[in-house]
């Protein structure tokens, strides 16, 4: 479904005065800078240097370099009528050994001048304390599968929601632990490249661990602080009606959104998963899972698609396989475009875990831009997506889904990590050959939203 003259209108004054209304990015994938002010190695930085890690060779290592064009950017922020940005702050900026007694300051300094050029903006500050930069001196030892690690980001959050949080009172701990665990230490896509299952499960329960323990320092140095965790979710459906695929699909739920929410609201790892787990389940101390359990302000729900589950007898630890459905809608990454799946989501949670407050903390596509004659980037399909994925927002709303916020996905086209720049997802297009921004159709589509002007065809 397009935006045409039938296409349902869509206002912000639909939605509460006091909607979060943001854009959302991440160190790694705009800061570039690399190795400017005491910044150092992150796991990223020594994956990228691997021959054959990213499609097109690169890295983040100049990506939009924002660390030098943090003002302009944030001027575009605001000039799109945001009033809220999310952001996330390099671990090794603050502790480039990884460890240490003191942190680098000229990294906590670049965060200070960020957030207050966000304060001076009209823009609340959302910062995420990890988007998958580990430094790699904590992976030279061991990384999330050394419990020590977590001892390290509780230190690493103290002291960075200290230094901030007199300024920003929205934290996101982790940003898609899924993606950390999983496709970073199973399927070894990601940083740090590790091929092994159970790596990733103790991977994921010391990330879980480390968002519930950092929260009490989070809270007591940012009093009034609102706490919380970024989860990308996604609808399941079965290929068929097969007892077989109904019960892959029960698996493949299980390990892809019930081992995040089903500890993180206090219900311990899901027994049917845990028990197919076998002899790779991670190691859990005593007061862990209590601790994976301490209370958030709401959860983030990071949203791109659903997912169709096989049986797989064979394959894989839980013998699923996501198949590619036919004769659907898809984006230029081959992901499935469901505004209606955003809905059934959004229902699932609010139903099962009964979160105080939802935020959908990403929610984007990936085309494949193209630039007129006249300059222009026409991305109606990347507009639309956003149209549908707010109408869908709104729907969800009003069926008493707390949403409180939206943030899309992204401000600028960035590394997009294992596909380095070959993917561009965002409302502003870079040229990253001379820096310049321009904002897409797409972003001048969310500015006349923003600005109360009514949007349809």
């Amino acid at each position: 479904m397009k935006i045409t003259d039938t296409f349902p209108v869509i206002e912000r004054n639909d939605f509460a005065s006091d909607f979060r209304w943001g854009c959302s990015t991440s160190a790694y994938q705009i800061e570039g800078a690399v190795d400017l002010d005491g910044r150092g190695e992150s796991i990223w930085d020594r994956f990228c240097a691997t021959p054959g890690n990213i499609r097109d060779g690169s890295s983040g290592t100049v990506a939009c370099d924002h660390y030098h064009r943090w003002q302009s950017d944030l001027a575009l922020a605001r000039d799109l009528g945001l009033n809220a940005y999310r952001f996330s702050i390099a671990w090794p900026r603050i502790f480039p050994a990884g460890a240490g007694a003191k942190p680098n300051l000229k990294g906590l300094d670049f965060y200070s001048r960020l957030v207050d050029g966000m304060l001076e903006r009209g823009l609340e500050p959302w910062a995420t304390l990890y988007h998958w930069d580990l430094p790699q001196a904590l992976q030279d030892r061991g990384g999330w599968n050394n419990r020590e690690t977590v001892a390290e980001f509780c230190k690493y959050a103290d002291v960075v929601s200290r230094h901030l949080g007199d300024r920003v009172g929205r934290w996101i701990t982790h940003n898609e632990p899924w993606c950390t665990a999983f496709i970073g230490n199973h399927e070894g896509t990601h940083a740090p490249g590790i091929r092994d299952w159970k790596t990733a499960l103790q991977v994921c329960h010391h990330v879980l661990l480390s968002h519930g323990l950092a929260i009490p320092a989070i809270r007591a140095n940012a009093p009034g602080a609102r706490v919380g965790i970024a989860l990308s979710l996604h609808p399941h459906k079965s290929a068929s009606g097969s007892p077989e695929d109904e019960a892959a699909t029960l698996r493949h739920d299980g390990i892809r959104n019930r081992w995040f929410l089903d500890p993180l609201f206090g219900r311990g790892y899901p027994a049917d998963i845990w028990k197919l787990c076998g002899d790779s389940v991670p190691i859990v101390k005593e007061g862990d899972m209590e601790a994976i359990a301490t209370a958030t302000d709401f959860l983030g729900v990071n949203y791109y698609f659903p997912e169709t589950v096989a049986d797989a007898p064979g394959q894989g630890p839980l013998a699923t396989r996501v198949i590619t459905s036919e004769n659907v809608e898809r984006t230029a990454f081959g992901w499935e475009v469901s505004p209606e799946g955003l809905i059934a989501l959004l229902q699932r949670v609010a139903k099962d875990y009964r979160p105080a407050e939802i935020q959908i903390t990403e929610n984007g596509s990936s085309y494949d831009d193209t630039i007129s004659k006249d300059g222009n980037i026409e991305d109606v399909e990347r507009r639309d997506y956003l149209a549908r994925h707010l109408i869908a927002v709104k729907e969800a709303i009003a069926k008493g889904i707390p949403v409180k916020g939206y943030f899309a996905w992204s401000l600028l086209d960035n590394f997009e990590w294992a596909e380095g720049y070959t993917r561009r997802f965002g409302v502003t297009h870079v040229d990253f050959a001379t820096q310049q921004r321009k904002l897409k159709l797409s972003g001048k589509w969310y500015r006349a939203f923003l600005r109360h002007q009514v949007i349809g065809a």
